[in-house]
């Protein structure tokens, strides 16, 4: 099997077809799943699923050009029960179309290659197996908590349960996403006052979970809630893996830190290829050697951005040339500030006799010297301006 990248994990490698045939022949409820570092592993189907997918592509078509485009390029990896997966990246990476490849929900212009085992075997996600959470919460805004939520259960749950045990279902739900106290609550929308945005996302949840699917797929799920609100969503997603031994796979765009440390596995996308997967504790450390040995040596950072100064100042006559004629003009003011001072002791005797009396210093003397000079260079002279107002009306008026 081809390794994702060099920071990834490696991965056990696809079963030989005599392998899958001794699988084929064992009992329903043993089967054999791929595991990185071991050989062999026994999962029970009761106990959760175990989703593998190896050499994944994904392929588009491009009706303009009438080829296809390819947005996920040989993608491998896992999700294990009771563990949350996160798959993230820059917008535009892939995020989405690996979760609906891995959820089936591919659309009709769209091309899938590479396999994907559920449990180690190929097979369709039926209903109630998988639950798949889009990240737009389409909900009915008349309808309490309470009362969608148990409207959804008697539309998903099977006619063998009773009216008692999906209202049971459905309270146990609510309570376990936190809503209990917002149940007789109307979710509300346009011209409505009602939830939160967080609170609608975990409504949204909570629909999409009452048949206790093992595999639960959500397409970021924090989108367009505050960090606050992201944690709260995030962490009862998480402690659904912990107590049912779900398997989840989240994509997310900007996780907080306090989010983040809920993952356990991190599937990191750029360009529709893996950059890392592992563990989503060492993923700082992976990515932060890889960052230190991209940068470019002092020397090179030295050439590099003074020839950029260069040409930025030789193309932008406002960040160069009207600066050098400022500063010619502030070097000339200071120039003639001392321009025939004198240079005998005549001419320094005040400054000399208030020196020594304590007066002032030499720095005070010379600052404040040069300030009228500044001021006569961007100011009339006063005398000057009162000569030109007076002159008309000098005659004496004869009333």
């Amino acid at each position: 099997m081809n390794s994702i990248t060099p920071l990834s994990l490696s991965l056990r490698p696809p079963l030989s077809h005599r392998r899958q045939m001794e699988i084929e022949s064992q009992s329903e409820a043993e089967v054999v799943c791929a595991k990185p570092n071991s050989s062999r592993v026994v999962h029970d189907d009761s106990n959760g699923v175990y989703l593998t997918w190896e050499d994944l592509w994904v392929t588009v078509c491009d009706r303009k050009n009438q080829g296809s485009r390819p947005i996920l390029h040989g993608l491998t990896g896992y999700a294990r029960p009771g563990e949350l997966l996160a798959i993230m990246g820059p917008s535009g990476c892939g995020k989405s179309t690996l979760l609906d490849a891995l959820a089936g929900r591919l659309g009709s212009n769209t091309r899938q290659s590479g396999e994907i085992l559920i449990n180690g075997r190929k097979q369709e996600l039926a209903f109630g197996t998988s639950a798949y959470v889009t990240q737009d919460d389409t909900l009915t805004a008349t309808l309490t908590v309470k009362e969608a939520i148990y409207y959804s259960a008697q539309l998903q749950l099977p006619d063998s349960m009773s009216l008692s045990e999906k209202k049971e279902r459905a309270e146990t739900t609510i309570k376990d996403m936190g809503l209990q106290d917002a149940k007789n609550t109307r979710i509300g929308g346009w011209g409505a006052k009602g939830l939160s945005g967080g609170q609608k996302r975990r409504v949204s949840i909570c629909m999409e979970i009452l048949t206790r699917p093992k595999l639960l797929f959500l397409d970021e799920p924090t989108s367009g809630l505050d960090s606050a609100a992201s944690y709260h969503v995030m962490s009862r997603i998480s402690a659904l893996d912990h107590r049912d031994g779900r398997t989840i796979i989240a994509s997310i765009h900007q996780p907080s830190s306090e989010v983040f440390a809920l993952f356990h596995s991190l599937c990191l996308l750029s360009s529709g290829r893996v950059v890392y997967f592992g563990p989503a504790a060492a993923a700082n450390e992976e990515t932060g050697s890889l960052e230190r040995r991209c940068h470019a040596g002092f020397l090179t950072q030295c050439v590099v951005l003074t020839k950029r100064s260069f040409i930025n100042m030789n193309r932008d006559l406002g960040y160069y040339w009207m600066r050098l004629a400022i500063y010619i003009a502030i070097t000339i003011g200071l120039g003639t500030a001392f321009y025939n001072i004198g240079q005998d002791y005549g001419s320094i005797q005040v400054f000399e006799r208030e020196k020594l009396n304590g007066h002032y210093g030499t720095t005070t003397y010379c600052s404040e010297k040069i300030k009228p000079m500044i001021r006569s260079m961007f100011v009339p002279n006063s005398e000057q301006t009162t000569q030109v107002v007076v002159a008309p009306s000098s005659t004496p008026f004869h009333g």
